[in-house]
């Protein structure tokens, strides 16, 4: 199921790409989805930067009707891979959501472009859950989920933003 999503930041594209490559954004990113365990890296290669977040998430996340499709916790990878900017000062990034023990998948791409007002961030991707009979409703509810987890994101990003 397709999902796409876009928030606008009040700082240019060069100061927020430098917030998603701060290790204290990406925790405090991480901390704000209320996992029971986290741990976040960041990796550089010259502009080009990877952030992998793992999470330990309590199955409360998950409607009562499927916690029996889901171990007793939810142990949830995310990478995102950013390109050092274009000429334009667009960046890119592919990322994906792997979540252990659960058949669903989450890949997409985000786009970090200069607006107007400062910079837009775009997210669009897929999910795909392959349960037989309930796989779609997984999929809603995840690209839900995936809703709820952009609002968080700009939260945190803005009150991040307004600090520094």
């Amino acid at each position: 199921m397709h999902f796409s999503a876009t928030s606008d930041y009040p700082a240019d594209a060069t100061t927020v790409a430098a917030m998603l490559a701060d290790e204290d954004f990406a925790r405090r990113r991480a901390a704000a989805t209320g996992p029971l365990e986290q741990s976040t890296e960041v990796t550089r290669d010259g502009e080009a930067f990877t952030v992998t977040t793992k999470l330990k998430m309590p199955t409360t996340m998950v409607p009562p009707k499927f916690r029996s499709f889901a171990p007793s916790s939810l142990n949830v990878t995310l990478v995102e891979a950013w390109a050092a900017p274009a000429a334009d000062g667009v960046r890119t990034s592919a990322f994906t959501v792997d979540i252990q023990g659960v058949p669903a998948k989450v890949r997409g791409t985000q786009k970090l472009a200069p607006s107007a007002a400062g910079s837009t961030m775009t997210y669009d991707g897929e999910v795909t859950a392959s349960i037989p009979l309930v796989g779609k409703k997984m999929e809603q509810m995840a690209v839900a989920a995936v809703d709820k987890i952009v609002q968080v994101e700009r939260r945190v990003a803005l009150e991040y933003l307004a600090e520094h």
